[in-house]
């Protein structure tokens, strides 16, 4: 990273911070959970316009940078539970198996320990219980 990216990223970070505490007290009752009723899982189009090879053509697909989401998410532990299942449907519709997801969380544990891939995996069975449901 050269010294004009860094600066130009700090500047948008020290921006956002600010924002963030000015929205902050109109935002104190929000239920983040709330989320996932506004953003279904993504057509296949817009998670690879999204997350896939839009700004990196020959990177990552949507499907691989949702599972390494996952993979984060899970080290950060139970915090991220709402991120945690919105990124698990999305994933899922990007065309990652429940193996995949399972087989990431797994692999975590070596990171984010035991607690917290546990809690990830019932997450995970969790959204894959209501995916069930829905294609009933």
């Amino acid at each position: 990273m050269n010294d004009d990216f860094a600066k130009m990223f700090a500047a948008m970070m020290a921006q956002g911070q600010e924002m963030a505490k000015a929205f902050a007290p109109a935002m104190e009752g929000m239920d983040v959970k709330g989320f996932e009723k506004l953003f279904p899982a993504m057509s296949p189009d817009m998670l690879e316009m999204w997350f896939g090879k839009t700004f990196n053509p020959d990177g990552l697909d949507a499907r691989t940078r949702l599972l390494v989401t996952i993979a984060a998410l899970t080290v950060l532990g139970a915090q991220a539970e709402p991120q945690m299942r919105l990124t698990i449907r999305q994933a899922m519709a990007a065309g990652a198996t429940k193996r995949h997801i399972a087989e990431v969380i797994w692999q975590m544990s070596m990171f984010g320990g035991l607690p917290a891939m546990q809690k990830a995996l019932e997450i995970a069975q969790s959204v894959f219980a209501e995916d069930e449901e829905t294609k009933k």
